[in-house]
């Protein structure tokens, strides 16, 4: 269904970074992070934040619970199965929403129905109808989602799309789950299926597609053209394993061409740079330089005919603004003789509001490390704060690192670390410095854990680049934290990744006892 050129509609923006994201591997967001996020989204404008799954452990529902009480702006959403203690348990941590939906499935497919659910198509028919009209006793605001609906046999799905709006669900949601349809394919379902089911206009026609063949914003686009009011999206793409569709890119996508896609967004476009690099930084997930929109490369021109072109016309080599997505562009470059005013200004150029005791330690770093670096870039200067502020309350904290390493030396970490108001001084050796560092720090911390992943990259260009650390340790149970540092001494700032990474793994140790159960994926 193309709509008229002079038509504008609006999209709904439905975003699950915190649901369906954090099923990314390594993606664990504490209560803490969870809310940060939220706050962020809700800058950022989305409609609906689905803030998580409730039922699936004590954590999860105390995040939807905190995020229902101190976000406003967006529709506060839950997810449920169709089971009434899910229902129920959605119901409880949305209680204080000022706006809230609540979020049911089930498996429409053959593959879902006979294997997974081992029912009968009546069965799981009612299964949807009764959730819907369970949820609807909470809240008028119901969506319904036939999980795996590209692989659903149409006449099935149309027939439970239609039971779900005569319950009372106000949007259904379409997924195309595992990522297996493509655009022409995708849109065409979604089309049919408007003209099909007699009650569609009665609720919003959503879409969830995943990125395993790559196609997931190509494939959300085309069910927009095709009807579909409403797509559910990440930040950066994030989600169970190759992602969701990326909410920049559905919403550049939209803004960039709207000769062919006569839509707006309520996005404000301008946080969206902003919202990455939280997302980035808090869940140890590194976007990478090529990403659309929100990569290190995506506004990067170092071929001489493009500096050239770019110089005398942006519209040569750039079908975006920079600036619309809230992306840095000032040529101001601060260094070590720079004030504290000057600072201040760069930060909010940048985007950033710190309080009086986060402005001080951001700028101490700052000073620190212009002292040895000659010019402190933009995305230097995110880095800082990222470091200095992006944390949870420390246990430990490090206080210096020494190292000596080098021909035949073995590698000998000496560190000083205060556990509360106790200095603690231990050294450590190791097969090279970093693996010193580590050995030392366990040590002194006492808390066992086992690093999984470790990954470090420079800031900006240049031998005196910032180097950033980024690591992910799991713990006896094999839950996932990630820890994040940055100095101009890469062994320094893989000691300050680490601490970090514990510091979160006591902190939910202290705050969640309970433990995460799977999640379910649409």
């Amino acid at each position: 269904m193309v709509k008229d050129k002079k038509t504008t509609e609006r999209i709904i923006i439905f975003d699950t970074t915190l649901r369906d994201g954090e099923q990314s591997p390594g993606a664990t967001m504490n209560v803490d992070e969870k809310v940060k996020v939220a706050l962020q989204l809700a800058r950022l404008n989305v409609d609906v934040i689905e803030a998580g799954f409730p039922i699936s452990s004590p954590g999860d529902f105390e995040a939807v619970q905190e995020i229902a009480k101190r976000v406003e702006g967006p529709v506060i959403c839950g997810l449920a199965r169709t089971a009434r203690e899910d229902i129920d348990r959605v119901k409880l941590a949305l209680k204080h929403a000022a706006m809230r939906r609540i979020h049911t499935f089930v498996g429409t497919s053959d593959v879902h129905i006979k294997k997974k659910l081992q029912k009968r198509t009546a069965e799981v028919i009612k299964m949807a109808t009764e959730a819907v009209k369970r949820a609807k006793d909470f809240t008028d605001d119901v969506e319904f989602s036939p999980e795996d609906a590209s692989r659903t046999k149409f006449d099935f799905l149309c027939e439970i799309v239609e039971k779900a709006i005569a319950a009372g669900a106000t949007t259904v949601n379409i997924p195309d789950t595992v990522g297996y349809s493509t655009p022409v394919e995708f849109g065409d379902l979604i089309k049919r299926l408007i003209r099909t089911v007699p009650n569609s206009r009665k609720a919003i026609i959503s879409v969830h597609c995943h990125n395993d063949l790559g196609l997931a914003t190509a494939n959300s686009i085309a069910a927009v053209i095709n009807g579909a009011r409403q797509v559910e999206c990440t930040i950066n793409g994030l989600g169970e394993r190759a992602g969701n569709a990326s909410l920049e890119e559905i919403v550049m996508t939209i803004h960039t061409r709207h000769d062919l896609l006569p839509y707006i967004t309520n996005i404000a476009k301008h946080e969206i740079y902003r919202t990455s690099r939280l997302v980035s930084a808090i869940t140890g997930i590194n976007v990478q330089p090529n990403k659309a929109i929100v990569g290190r490369n995506a506004f990067a021109h170092e071929a001489g005919i493009h500096q050239d072109g770019i110089l005398k016309d942006k519209r040569t080599y750039e079908i975006m603004d920079a600036q619309t997505i809230g992306l840095p562009r000032s040529t101001f470059v601060l260094g070590k003789h720079s004030g504290r005013h000057a600072f201040v200004e760069k930060l909010r150029e940048l985007g950033y509001e710190l309080s009086p005791a986060d402005l001080n330690r951001a700028f101490l770093r700052f000073k620190e490390i212009a002292d040895r670096k000659k010019e402190m870039s933009d995305l230097d200067i995110q880095s800082v704060i990222e470091d200095e502020i992006m944390d949870i309350p420390e246990k430990f904290h490090l206080e210096s690192v020494n190292v000596m390493c080098g021909g035949r030396v073995k590698a000998t970490a000496m560190i000083e670390m205060r556990d509360g108001e106790n200095l603690i001084e231990k050294s450590a050796i190791g097969v090279g410095p970093v693996d010193a560092v580590y050995q030392c720090i366990k040590k002194i911390t006492k808390v066992p854990n086992k690093l999984v992943d470790f990954s470090v990259k420079s800031v900006t260009g240049g031998i005196d680049a910032i180097g950033e650390v980024m690591i992910r340790m799991a713990d006896e149970k094999g839950k996932v934290f990630t820890g994040h540092g940055a100095s101009l001494d890469i062994v320094e700032a893989s000691a300050k990744a680490y601490v970090n990474a514990i510091n979160k793994l006591v902190h939910w140790r202290k705050t969640h006892p309970g433990n995460h159960r799977d999640h379910p994926e649409l």
